[in-house]
């Protein structure tokens, strides 16, 4: 396959990196600035548990140099989306997949959802529907990345932990072209589920992130220090539990208990969450997808938050005060 990866950040350069070292696919980027240079000196390069893995990419900064392509993987942060969304067409033909491996909720999430969130355009991820626009729902192929990774210096990744992908339709069920990129990604070394319901592998996750990241952001902890703390520990718990409502109103419940999930946490360390590296490099945080949108589909489905709404209140302020957060209105 073609397969271009469009931000080169810490999951960009594992899928890119992965699928280039089969020598099965022509894997191209598109970066900018110190990553740009480095992929195009170096290639794509991964260190970690698994040992160093590197393979050849074509690294442009401008898409159209690229020209269309069999797979996209959109792995930028999610403010930065609206952009790509709007300079992706060069990459896009009619069959094109379109893979966003992304924190938090995305813009199509209630696509393929029944009752009564079904179809509803999220505000918080897309406020003027110019993703939605730009990256149709039938082209995509919803991803949930199961690792932990981090870029200690441009162009090169270091995967901790973790080589898990979990896809699936937005529309709902297993097809053709999901198990064809499942092999794919297997080939490459991924562990890759392919979900019926890609939206209960999304909720899921961010069930458990979505509390750990605003609060290792404005505290600077890492998720043992978070946990290990309980007074903190029962506030995201609590806050779990709110999600947790929200989650069954959707149609999938999780039977799975904060102090099980708090468990699996712990077992990752002293590790930074994304958030915080986000604050700790100067660059915006992935706040409303990760915890705006959870607000936003309470309101929608009746569900009061209060907890995640101060942590979200929090976060912004915090956002706001270093130049990380835009000022926007609440929801209303």
């Amino acid at each position: 396959m073609k397969v271009c990866v469009y931000g080169a950040g810490a999951i960009g350069l594992l899928v890119g990196a992965r699928l280039a070292a089969t020598g099965a696919h022509e894997v191209s980027a598109v970066a900018r600035g110190a990553t740009l240079a480095a992929l195009q000196a170096h290639g794509l390069r991964v260190d970690g548990h698994a040992g160093p893995i590197s393979g050849p990419v074509a690294a442009h900064a401008d898409p159209a140099a690229l020209g269309a392509q069999d797979v996209v993987v959109i792995a930028v942060k999610a403010p930065a989306l609206a952009d790509v969304a709007r300079r992706i067409a060069p990459l896009l033909g009619p069959h094109t997949l379109v893979v966003p491996a992304m924190n938090g909720v995305p813009w199509w999430f209630c696509q393929g959802l029944q009752g009564p969130a079904a179809g509803l355009a999220l505000t918080s991820v897309d406020p003027d529907g110019s993703i939605a626009a730009h990256l149709p729902v039938e082209q995509v192929i919803g991803c949930v990345v199961h690792a932990a990774a981090s870029v200690p210096e441009p162009g090169v990744a270091y995967n901790q932990m973790g080589r898990g992908l979990v896809i699936g339709e937005p529309l709902g069920g297993v097809s053709e072209r999901v198990l064809a990129l499942k092999a794919a990604f297997d080939e490459a070394g991924f562990e890759t589920t392919a979900s019926e319901m890609i939206q209960r592998d999304i909720w899921y996750k961010l069930w458990g992130n979505m509390t750990t990241n605003p609060i290792s952001a404005i505290t600077g902890a890492t998720t043992d220090r978070i946990i290990g703390d309980e007074l903190v520990r029962k506030l995201t718990g609590d806050a779990m539990l709110e999600s947790g409502r929200i989650g069954e109103r959707l149609g999938f419940a999780i039977t799975q208990t904060p102090a099980e999930r708090h468990a699996i946490t712990r077992r990752l360390g002293a590790f930074k969450t994304s958030m915080l590296q986000d604050a700790e490099a100067g660059r915006a945080i992935e706040l409303d997808s990760l915890v705006g949108a959870v607000r936003e589909l309470g309101r929608h489905v009746g569900v009061e938050t209060p907890l995640i709404d101060a942590i979200y209140g929090l976060a912004r302020v915090f956002g706001q005060v270093h130049g990380l957060y835009p000022r926007v209105p609440d929801l209303v």
